[in-house]
């Protein structure tokens, strides 16, 4: 344990002290790992994926804000998706047009979870992402999330019917739109999984906030208890099957993901708790202390000692 606090340490420090290098390394990962997916997925325009787009998008992407890279990203996937319908490309335009002005217009900032909600997903670990949220964000954080449920089976749709959406040409404008609203709104899977991420934000957000000894490890437990309820109940009344095995893995890696953010972040020392009551002329003050728990790692200095020139004083000195 001692080990694991020193290493915490030193990776806090390294990460203060170089920050100006490492902030844009994550954004260009990141970046890179959005249009590899989307490219990979969704690559129907040729233009777009060549090394030299790929290469200039990640680099401008890792020097500006993560809003740039959420309209970057969403650009590429709309041109994309406009080469094989032009429909669902004009649908979703409308839907991230809306996104924007309602939740950008009075909490941005979640940015980062546009990419990396579908990123988790795509990585069969989705119920990470309602336990990192609730433990690092707040309720509004909601939006950002189901977004980026939305964009993801968005995609996986526009994956799977391509062939039917590029040579649907019997169908009129007006029907062709229907349809794909009526295919994208009878996803029940999709319905679902925005369901069980903002039941987990709820869930883990307002038991860590509870003045509770363990409250993070509690909302962590609770959180992954609660995801796995909404999975189940939404198997057995709609009828939305889930992989067993890839249900409970996913869950068991993404307590694992939550378990270590959690002791990166917020590790404290309940046993030296500490309550705290004063006052002043209009209220009494009931404070709770925790004490953090730090770990400076040990300065060791070694001492060389030349046996030869030892040797060679101790005889003149004789």
């Amino acid at each position: 344990m001692m080990a694991l606090l020193v290493f915490r340490g030193k990776l806090r420090d390294f990460y203060g002290k170089y920050d100006a290098y490492l902030i844009p390394l994550i954004k260009l990962s990141l970046s890179l790992t959005v249009f590899f997916l989307i490219n990979t997925n969704v690559g129907y325009m040729d233009k777009l994926k060549s090394p030299a787009v790929m290469a200039v998008l990640c680099v401008v992407c890792a020097f500006l804000p993560y809003g740039v890279m959420s309209f970057l990203a969403g650009a590429v996937l709309l041109a994309h998706i406009s080469s094989v319908s032009l429909e669902m490309a004009l649908i979703l335009a409308v839907l991230m047009i809306m996104v924007a002005i309602l939740y950008y217009g009075f909490q941005p900032g979640d940015s980062y979870l546009l990419l990396l909600t579908p990123i988790f997903f795509h990585l069969k670990i989705p119920y990470a992402i309602p336990l990192l949220v609730g433990l690092s964000g707040s309720l509004v954080s909601v939006v950002p999330v189901s977004c980026g449920v939305f964009l993801y089976y968005i995609i996986q749709y526009v994956k799977q019917n391509a062939g039917v959406l590029t040579n649907d040409a019997s169908l009129d404008i007006i029907q062709k739109y229907t349809q794909v609203i009526r295919n994208m709104m009878s996803n029940n899977l999709m319905m679902v999984m925005m369901v069980t991420c903002a039941v987990g934000i709820l869930v883990v957000y307002l038991i860590r906030m509870l003045s509770v000894d363990y409250a993070w490890h509690i909302a962590i437990v609770s959180g992954a208890l609660a995801q796995l309820a909404v999975v189940f109940v939404s198997d057995f009344l709609f009828d939305v099957s889930v992989p067993m095995a890839e249900l409970l893995v996913g869950t068991l890696v993404s307590m694992v993901l939550a378990a270590v953010y959690n002791f990166m972040i917020f590790a404290v020392d309940y046993s030296r708790t500490e309550y705290l009551q004063f006052q002043d002329d209009d209220y009494y003050y009931y404070v709770k202390a925790v004490p953090k728990i730090t770990v400076s790692a040990p300065d060791v200095k070694v001492q060389k000692i030349n046996s030869a020139k030892k040797k060679r004083r101790e005889f003149y000195e004789q």
